[in-house]
């Protein structure tokens, strides 16, 4: 009697863990192994946060029930458009290439502009199958992007692509599921970009460096000539004001200060400085001593130029060197 129950207990200790090892098989998601190949990054619009990407996408997977051609999803894209897919279900495993190109928003880190380092992302899910039936594995194998024409202005310092989950806190109106919380696997890709800034950077300043200097020329100009010392600073003046308005047109609103903001601050308060000196050189003059009001001229510009040439050193420095 006791060797009977022995040998049922022990049946149904197997059939129990046979059937938890079935549950579990079936409950492990397919593997999609998913590769890109970026051919060109083009169209970045700093002011509307966007930027342009063509790119060559393949996947392989064994389950056919998934659709990627209706169901791929790209979320953070404004636009996605398909020019070419072509499908191999040969064998056991599907084969899907497709060509795309996507309009991506995304935000931009301006801070140091234009020596800036841009961070650009992109992900891809499927909407029909969350993370319990489908999980993305990357394909590595070989380069993900072309060289000689992902971007011209730019240097690319990273691509990683990268599998995880995203969870959306929402059941998407399904009352089946009790708490509002949803898990979607992602197949992730980040290209890390730095500027070619040298040109661009003069580009935009020769015109503010310009005007400081015919500001500082005041200090040259005999302190009788008051209206040419007051005329050319005032003039300058306006002119990095100018300027700055003209290149914060192109970039999108900041909270920070940024290097575009401190390189015209500098400028403007320096200019201010010129000004607030050409009136102490004239007070000295309407005094009579035009010999210390020249000696005064001589000396300050030299202070002036030498901090102003350091402050800007400083801090395009600090800005190309991070």
């Amino acid at each position: 009697m006791k060797k009977n129950q022995l040998f049922l207990v022990f049946l149904l200790t197997l059939l129990i863990g046979l059937s938890t090892r079935t549950n579990a098989q079936e409950s492990v998601p397919d593997t999609v192994r998913t590769g890109i190949y970026v051919t060109s990054i083009h169209d970045i619009d700093f002011k509307e946060k966007e930027y342009t990407i063509n790119l060559w996408l393949w996947l392989k997977y064994k389950n056919k029930d998934f659709d990627f051609v209706e169901n791929l999803e790209v979320p953070q894209a404004k636009t996605v458009v398909k020019s070419f897919s072509t499908i191999d279900t040969t064998g056991n495993e599907v084969y899907l290439l497709m060509k795309l190109q996507c309009v991506m928003k995304d935000s931009w880190a301006i801070d140091n502009f234009p020596f800036d380092h841009q961070l650009l992302r992109l992900s891809i899910e499927n909407s029909q199958y969350d993370s319990g039936s489908l999980i993305f594995v990357p394909d590595t194998v070989g380069k993900q992007f072309d060289p000689r024409f992902t971007l011209r202005g730019w240097n690319i310092d990273s691509l990683k692509i990268s599998a995880g989950t995203k969870i959306y806190e929402t059941a998407f109106g399904d009352t089946s599921i009790k708490v509002p919380h949803t898990e979607y696997s992602n197949f992730r890709v980040r290209i890390g970009i730095s500027r070619d800034a040298i040109g661009l950077f003069w580009k935009m300043f020769l015109g503010m460096y310009v005007a400081f200097l015919i500001a500082f020329m005041c200090f040259y100009i005999h302190a009788d000539s008051i209206d040419s010392r007051f005329g050319l600073s005032v003039g300058s003046l306006f002119a990095v004001i100018g300027n700055k308005y003209i290149i914060d047109a192109s970039l999108p609103e900041a909270t920070t200060f940024t290097l575009v903001d401190m390189l015209h601050g500098i400028t403007l308060v320096f200019i201010l400085i010129v000004i607030m000196s050409t009136a102490f050189s004239l007070r000295m003059i309407k005094r009579g001593k035009i010999d210390q009001a020249n000696r005064f001229d001589k000396i300050f510009a030299l202070v002036i130029l030498a901090i102003y040439i350091a402050l800007n050193s400083y801090f395009i420095f600090q800005a190309s060197s991070i």
